[in-house]
C-alpha cells in the first residue's frame, strides 16, 4: 500500500541547504560536470560540513525522538546531484545521524516538482531559480542563507515570519507600493473586518499549528512569531485574519518600519522568512534567513 504522511510535517530540502558543498560547487563552475562528478566520487567517504539549514533540520527531526508512536516530521532530500554523485550526501546524512531516508536525485534538473509529489509543506534550497519555480507552483519555499549553526535554545524551535506576501497575500503590499504609507493605513483600517487571503506560507504555518496543538502551551517545543513592518491601526486586520484562520501565533511584533534584526535576535529565531531581500541581508549574519520570492516587490 502507498505511504501517506497524513498529519506529518514534511520538509523538502536541497543538498546544498543541508550541507556545505561550496568546494565541490566551485569545481563544477571551474571545470565542469564531469570533474565535479569525479570529485564527489573521490570524496564520498569524506564528511560534509553542516549547511545553512542543518541546525533547523536537526531540531525538527528531534521532534520524533522519545519513543513517540508516530512521526511528526519527515525530511525529504531533493538534489540536483545524480544518484551516483549523491552517495556522498547520503553518507554524510548517516554520519551526522539524521533520520532522512527519502530522496529525489535529478541529475541537474530542478527538483521542485518532487516537493509537490512528496506533499511537502516547505521547500528550502540555496538555488533561487528552484525556489521561484516552487513558489510559482503553490509550494511554500525560500532561498536560505545563514550562519551554519542553530540558535542556542535547545528546547524550542522558533520560526519567525514576515506578514504581507509571506503569511498573507500581497494585496496590502500592492497598495503600499503604489500609493504610499498613508493610503496603505487607510486601506487596512477600512478593511479591518475583511480577512486577508493566504500567502505562500499559510499552509506551512497551519502545519506547525497542528503540531503545536498536541502540546500544552508551556510544553510546546515550537514557537512562532509574526515580525511585521505594520503598526497600529493596520495591526487589526492581521489579528482578525489569524483568528478567522483559527491559527495560533505565539508572538506578534508590529514594528512600524523599524529594522527587524534586533527583534529577531531577541525572539531567538532559528529561521526567519521574508519577501524583501533587504531584511534578509540585515538578518542573515545572526539568524538563518529565507528569502521568499513572492509578491509585488519580487515581480
Amino acid at each position: 500500500m502507498p505511504i501517506e504522511f497524513n498529519d506529518t510535517l514534511v520538509i523538502a530540502i536541497s543538498s546544498t541547504a543541508l550541507f556545505d558543498l561550496a568546494d565541490s560547487h566551485r569545481i563544477y563552475l571551474e571545470k565542469g560536470v564531469d570533474s565535479y562528478a569525479q570529485y564527489q566520487i573521490d570524496h564520498e567517504d569524506e564528511l560534509l560540513k553542516p549547511g545553512a539549514a542543518f541546525g533547523l533540520v536537526k531540531k525538527l527531526l528531534a521532534l520524533n525522538e522519545g519513543g513517540l508512536d508516530k512521526v511528526r516530521v519527515e525530511v525529504i532530500l531533493l538534489s540536483r546531484n545524480s544518484a551516483d554523485t549523491g552517495l556522498r550526501v547520503f553518507n554524510s546524512i548517516e554520519n551526522h545521524q539524521l533520520q532522512i531516508t527519502r530522496a529525489a536525485f535529478t541529475s541537474g534538473n530542478s527538483p521542485y516538482l518532487y516537493a509537490s509529489a512528496f506533499g511537502a509543506h516547505l521547500f528550502l534550497s540555496t538555488n533561487p531559480y528552484d525556489v521561484k519555480q516552487a513558489i510559482d507552483n503553490g509550494i511554500a519555499a525560500a532561498t536560505i542563507v545563514a550562519p551554519n549553526k542553530a540558535h542556542n535554545d535547545v528546547n524550542h524551535i522558533k520560526f519567525a515570519f514576515d506578514g504581507d506576501a509571506v503569511l498573507f497575500s500581497d494585496e496590502a503590499e500592492k497598495v503600499y507600493q503604489q500609493s504610499g504609507l498613508d493610503e496603505f493605513t487607510k486601506h487596512e483600517k477600512a478593511s479591518a473586518q475583511k480577512p486577508l487571503e493566504g500567502g505562500p506560507f499559510k499552509t506551512f504555518l497551519a502545519a506547525l499549528h497542528k503540531i503545536q496543538k498536541e502540546f500544552g502551551t508551556d510544553e510546546c517545543p515550537i514557537r512562532t512569531a509574526l515580525v511585521t513592518a505594520r503598526s497600529a491601526p493596520a495591526h487589526e486586520r492581521v489579528i482578525r485574519t489569524l483568528r478567522y484562520w483559527d491559527i495560533r501565533i505565539d508572538e506578534a511584533l508590529f514594528l512600524g518600519g523599524m529594522d527587524k534584526t534586533q527583534f529577531l535576535k531577541a525572539f531567538g529565531a532559528d529561521v526567519f522568512f521574508d519577501d524583501q531581500e533587504g531584511h534578509i541581508d540585515r538578518a542573515k549574519d545572526h539568524i538563518a534567513s529565507g528569502h521568499v520570492p513572492s509578491g509585488v516587490v519580487n515581480n
